[in-house]
């Protein structure tokens, strides 16, 4: 069975014809190529897949597409074209905080829900809202440095 569903993605209205209890993360990989969410354990443990979803940071790979309708999606690839970003990727690559880069699309995306929220945040704010997010390649402290160095940057951006 499939349905019409609407909603705002990266800025931009879409529709789509598929079953409503397809993962949103699917829907965005398969149907609308969108590569930058990743799919990491498929059980909302490790934010390889996050998106905002109104704002607030959320595992696609755990909605169902039909809970979006209406509503306004950002991933990644939304997120690049916004000065948020470049002040976010500049900071992760002076702190070098982007190793192998599975999860960074994740992190970042963490790092941006975080800073809406938490624009000066301290280090226990940001271990726990990247906390979500597993990372293999760089023990965290160079995530951490990454967001206080953006929390810096991009004062009074978030």
């Amino acid at each position: 069975m499939e349905n019409n569903i609407s909603f705002k993605l990266n800025f931009v209205e879409v529709k789509v014809a598929v079953n409503p209890l397809k993962r949103l993360l699917d829907v965005l990989r398969e149907d609308l190529r969108l590569t930058g969410p990743k799919e990491g354990c498929g059980e909302g443990e490790c934010g390889a897949c996050s998106v905002l979803i109104e704002g607030k940071l959320v595992n696609s790979c755990m909605i169902p597409i039909g809970m979006v309708e209406g509503k306004e999606v950002i991933t990644i690839e939304g997120l690049q074209k916004t000065k948020s970003y470049e002040v976010l990727r500049e900071s992760y690559e002076e702190a070098g905080a982007v190793q192998c880069g599975f999860c960074t699309p994740g992190m970042i995306m963490a790092a941006e829900a975080l800073l809406r929220k938490h624009p000066n945040p301290t280090e226990e704010e940001i271990r726990d809202g990247i906390s979500g997010n597993l990372c293999r390649c760089t023990g965290y402290n160079m995530i951490i440095d990454a967001v206080n160095i953006a929390a810096k940057r991009g004062d009074g951006l978030w």
